[in-house]
């Protein structure tokens, strides 16, 4: 009976040591990925969310400002080029003001409606996986706005769209102006009526430009390490620049 009980005690040290061993191991292991410079899924993904909110909310902050569609040649809204025609049409009779006051307000709505955009895309950004996240890690210097942009556009017009024709309709009232200026221009002799969504056009032009920036930025992300303002953005891509 001494004997077994003897038995079973050694097994249980054993044990105990093996456990110790084991935890020691697994604590070793940990220590030695922390300093060996391997990413963890964890941080992928959440570098490249980083990446994505930084992104958007610098495209936000810089077209969701006076004149950042109105003074800016890159993204300034102009007549929609199937009815090109009313601006020159309206020029020639000499109502330049109600053309370029016209112009003005549309880019006006797109800067008031893109400050709506941020919520929007950062509730996009958490659906990105593990997989995309990789994938998005190793491609080109656009690769996650390109993944933004192919799974998110429709939905984001969606959303964005109403946030735009409110905006037109009740706070700068271009809808009002555009009626009036179509009026206008389907009064003159001889030409044929035009209808145009202006609420769609806008809004394309305004997610067209949001993009844009956000491609800019994230490129930004990617090669210049003074443009990666937190650690996390630090530690993901300083890890590229290292291959």
């Amino acid at each position: 009976m001494k004997n077994i009980r003897l038995y079973v005690f050694v097994l249980l040290l054993t044990a105990l040591a093996s456990c110790d061993v084991l935890q020691y191991g697994l604590s070793q292991a940990a220590k030695q990925t922390a300093q060996s410079g391997v990413l963890t899924d964890t941080q992928i993904i959440s570098g490249l969310k980083e990446a994505l909110k930084v992104g958007t909310g610098n495209a936000v902050n810089t077209l969701g400002i006076k004149d950042g569609f109105f003074g800016n040649n890159r993204f300034k809204i102009l007549f929609p080029p199937e009815v090109k025609k009313i601006e020159n049409t309206l020029r020639q009779l000499g109502m330049n003001k109600l053309v370029d006051d016209f112009i003005e307000k549309m880019n006006r709505g797109a800067e008031e409606a893109v400050k709506e955009a941020t919520p929007i895309f950062v509730g996009a950004i958490t659906s990105m996986t593990i997989m995309d996240a990789r994938n998005i890690l190793f491609g080109d210097k656009q690769a996650a706005t390109q993944y933004f942009r192919t799974k998110t556009t429709t939905q984001l017009f969606s959303a964005f769209q109403p946030k735009v024709k409110n905006v037109l309709d009740n706070k700068i009232k271009v809808t009002q102006a555009w009626a009036e200026m179509t009026k206008a221009y389907n009064k003159v002799p001889g030409v044929s009526p035009v209808t145009t969504d202006l609420p769609k056009y806008i809004t394309d032009k305004s997610i067209a430009a949001l993009f844009t920036r956000i491609g800019e930025e994230e490129q930004k992300i990617r090669e210049n390490p003074q443009a990666r303002v937190n650690d996390i953005l630090k530690r993901v891509f300083g890890e590229l620049d290292k291959k």
